[in-house]
């Protein structure tokens, strides 16, 4: 694609970003360093788009012009989609930016429609809807709690095999779905890592929800929408990102550094969760983030020896099938 096409997607992407106002002063941080990291020599000027976006609110009709090729149009929707969905599912403000971002691009409702479901049906699939279950009968007066409680170390109903062997597959899923070039591969990183939060947490007897897990990738440093935007903004700068399926043996050559930091967070998130929940839940901010910054490091050595596991596995990901991959991890 030209530059200026390149451009243009980023900044619907930035738009997207703050479509509902992105209230989070720390995400808001790490997008905008984020412009800066992308583009070091300044071709693309992102950090001035960042600025026209958060003050200038410009027109959409002015943003995608750039835009020649069915191609491009398409790939920007895509990507605002994933923007959208990196925290959960698209708010009425989200969705209501989609709307309009498919009419300026002169999409076809029905193909935008079906993308932007497509989009929160993977965001949605990070955690499991509650089992319907038969109500419980009434405790003994003695027994124990059914959950944990604060400050209360409790043991795990996984053992440490299986925690070790859940979060090492969490890592090399998403090193794989590091590989591939579709955009919403890549959204389906982060419900993976919210899942996996999840699950470490249900394991320790907590109560959780989608909004457990998510507090808690923000807590140890991990923005949602920051991560999505960097990782899809690689891949476009690379020339790696398309919509259509295929180019893996182009991707695995020049994402392998990507797809390693993407093993790496995950594998760190997956070991500080469990320090976390294992330990009643009394670790502070300052102290998850230091851990999950040296585990992140540790992990970044271990990625290599997994590099060939990581290969087969991207080439068995049907992206067409994103939301089922998701939902049954």
């Amino acid at each position: 694609m030209e530059q200026q096409e390149v451009a243009a997607i980023l900044n619907v992407a930035l738009m997207a970003a703050f479509a509902d106002g992105m209230k989070s002063e720390v995400e808001r941080e790490s997008v905008r360093r984020l412009a800066d990291t992308l583009d070091p020599a300044g071709s693309l000027n992102l950090a001035a788009l960042y600025r026209d976006v958060l003050v200038g609110k410009p027109e959409l009709a002015r943003v995608v012009a750039p835009l020649g090729s069915d191609g491009a149009r398409h790939l920007a929707y895509e990507m605002a989609v994933g923007v959208c969905d990196a925290d959960g599912v698209q708010s009425p403000a989200e969705r209501d930016f989609l709307t309009r971002l498919a009419q300026a691009l002169a999409l076809p409702a029905a193909e935008a429609g079906a993308l932007a479901d497509e989009g929160d049906a993977i965001a949605a699939a990070a955690v499991p809807e509650p089992p319907v279950a038969a109500p419980a009968p009434a405790p003994a007066p003695d027994s124990a709690p059914a959950t944990a409680t604060a400050g209360t170390p409790r043991a795990s109903t996984l053992t440490q095999a299986e925690r070790d062997k859940l979060i090492l597959d969490a890592a090399i899923m998403n090193a794989a779905l590091e590989l591939l070039p579709e955009s919403l591969s890549t959204l389906a990183i982060i419900p993976l890592q919210v899942r996996l939060v999840y699950r470490i947490g249900r394991s320790f007897g907590y109560e959780m929800d989608a909004s457990h897990a998510r507090d808690f990738l923000a807590t140890v440093g991990v923005g949602l929408t920051s991560q999505y935007l960097e990782q899809a903004g690689r891949k476009l700068l690379g020339g790696l990102l398309g919509t259509l399926a295929g180019g893996i043996g182009r991707g695995i050559g020049r994402q392998a550094a990507s797809s390693g930091l993407s093993f790496a967070s995950t594998w760190a998130l997956g070991r500080v969760a469990e320090r976390y929940y294992a330990g009643g839940r009394t670790l502070d901010r300052q102290t998850l983030q230091s851990a999950f910054g040296a585990l992140r490091d540790e992990a970044r050595a271990l990625a290599p020896r997994y590099a060939d596991e990581i290969a087969t596995r991207s080439r068995s990901i049907d992206p067409r099938a994103l939301r089922s991959l998701v939902g049954t991890f």
